[in-house]
């Protein structure tokens, strides 16, 4: 029996530039769930590449088809049959290990952020301060915390609804997430209370940093005017208890105990101030 080797290049070819064409698909869902960036530009250079090596290879064949090379258009339309196979693979399981990690990003998210606020959640918040707390004492560096609580909260809710003061909590905590380091971890602490562990920064430099978030919410138009609504831009201030490691202040409850006690008589005093629990006295 007589073997037709140009009807077998013919179906090389023709599967070939099939199985490339499908490699597009999972290609282009991958550059689709990238984020804008340099590696989203390379898969796009990427997949014109394939493109281009797909129309050159078929034009080829068109072309020459009728000064046809037994062996040699045969070698060429394996070695292409198997390049589509391979890229298809590559896409694929790129694609897929692409997706399976996005969907690890987002339950360590999900895990870790607050869903109203927007910023870390209580549970981190509790093992962040624990494990920063063991590091400090470890390699001798001070910690702060502070802990701000939103004066007349209440009032917001009571007067427009918890969906607006939903909205006020997360505008707050993308505020205060604009306005402290990469370092410091903000966190919903619990009801209208939010965290913040001050890393390698001493009490006095920690005053100043909570003194300098109060001014600046206190300027901040936290949520703009809705008709709908039936309100005003709407303006916050909050009171901040501030406390940092000491000799006597050496474990994650005492310090938030401290920085509790130094927020709550912020709130005596009249609120939109700051207070700093020292050993020795209470200082505002």
């Amino acid at each position: 029996m007589v073997i037709d080797l140009s009807f077998i290049v013919n179906i090389l070819v023709f599967v070939g530039a099939s199985i490339l064409g499908f490699a597009f698909f999972p290609i282009r869902r991958l550059v689709t769930k990238l984020a804008a960036g340099s590696i989203r530009k390379k898969w796009n250079s990427l997949s014109i590449l394939i493109l281009l090596f797909l129309l050159g290879y078929i034009g080829y064949h068109v072309i020459y088809w009728e000064t046809f090379a037994e062996n040699f258009n045969l070698v060429l339309s394996t070695v292409f049959f198997f390049s589509s196979v391979f890229v298809l693979l590559v896409g694929s399981l790129t694609l897929q290990t692409a997706t399976e990690l996005n969907q690890i990003f987002t339950l360590r998210r999900d895990n870790i952020i607050d869903p109203v606020i927007g910023i870390y959640n209580r549970r981190y918040f509790d093992v962040q301060l624990s494990g920063e707390i063991n590091r400090a004492h470890r390699y001798h560096f001070p910690i702060s915390l502070l802990l701000l609580d939103i004066d007349h909260f209440k009032k917001i809710n009571d007067t427009f609804g918890h969906y607006v003061g939903d909205l006020v909590l997360k505008s707050l905590g993308q505020l205060l997430l604009r306005n402290v380091r990469e370092t410091d971890i903000v966190a919903h602490y619990g009801g209208e209370e939010i965290a913040i562990i001050a890393l390698h920064t001493p009490i006095s430099s920690a005053s100043v940093l909570a003194e300098r978030l109060r001014q600046v919410i206190e300027k901040s138009i936290i949520l703009p005017p809705s008709k709908q609504e039936n309100r005003q831009e709407m303006i916050l201030t909050i009171s901040i208890g501030v406390a940092a490691l000491s000799q006597k202040i050496t474990d994650p409850q005492t310090l938030i105990k401290k920085a509790d006690q130094a927020l709550y008589q912020a709130k005596r005093e009249g609120r939109n101030r700051i207070a700093i629990y020292d050993d020795q006295r209470m200082t505002k």
